[in-house]
């Protein structure tokens, strides 16, 4: 079910303990000269409404901007600051706790995400306001993805143009699929991202010249498939298995107390 195609009285009927949330989560940012800036908010999105329609699960609006200062320098990619993204992200989260959803799946399709959303989780559970968990969809199938991709990446690479071909084939620019491999970086290996154990970039242009990562070029429609439904029923189990769940295994084990002598 999708939040806001709903009336009041009918969410009303519908909410109760122990209701599931899908919020997707993703990004408006360059994916190389091949895939939309959308493309991390579409493959999240397209994952939550999926798993809702397969679950009892609610679907809430998606949230676009995430947190991509570290592609700044490509025309047309938007950030918010870590600190505000966090506040929002959990006054959202206090939003839907407050009408009755207690669990909460962060869909989130943008790895510069995962720390922020995973914080506010924290945070959440602390205050036994709701279980929170951040979900990313590659890595609930990192195995089919090894398999499917010879030289994967982590961003604008073959997982997420394969996952783009599957929800919005017309957005994919196949014409310039080639360029993003010769004009990217194929072979992570080779960049020099780690010296003496030290992190030694902050931007993806550091990196890669035109933003991508891997070798797009390696993408089926039968592979895109093949990625999007295992995901997609990823999810659907992870929904299930927290709407299972008795309220005393989600919240927080009572402050262990000094054993007499």
């Amino acid at each position: 079910m999708y939040f806001a195609d709903h009336t009041w009285p009918e969410l009303g009927d519908a909410l109760s303990p122990g209701s599931v949330a899908l919020v997707p989560l993703g990004s408006t940012e360059q994916h190389g000269p091949h895939l939309p800036l959308a493309t991390d908010h579409l493959i999240a999105e397209g994952l939550a409404t999926a798993a809702a329609e397969r679950s009892d699960a609610f679907r809430t609006p998606t949230i676009n901007v995430g947190v991509s200062p570290h592609h700044r320098q490509f025309p047309g990619t938007m950030w918010v600051d870590p600190p505000e993204f966090r506040d929002y992200v959990e006054s959202f989260s206090r939003n839907l706790a407050y009408h009755g959803i207690d669990r909460v799946v962060f869909v989130n399709a943008h790895g510069g995400n995962v720390q922020h959303l995973r914080e506010v989780g924290r945070r959440l559970h602390e205050d036994e306001v709701a279980y929170a968990v951040e979900w990313m969809w590659d890595e609930s199938i990192p195995e089919l993805v090894d398999d499917l991709f010879e030289r994967n990446g982590p961003h604008a690479g073959p997982k997420e143009t394969a996952m783009i071909t599957h929800l919005a084939p017309d957005l994919v620019r196949e014409d310039r699929l080639e360029d993003a491999r010769d004009g990217g970086l194929v072979d992570l290996e080779s960049a020099d991202t780690m010296v003496h154990g030290a992190r030694t970039f902050y931007d993806a242009v550091e990196n890669s010249a035109n933003g991508a990562f891997g070798d797009p070029t390696d993408v089926t429609p039968e592979k895109s498939e093949r990625l999007f439904e295992a995901a997609a029923d990823q999810l659907v189990q992870l929904a299930e298995w927290i709407g299972e769940r008795d309220e005393a295994e989600l919240f927080p084990e009572p402050r262990v107390e000094r054993e007499s002598t």
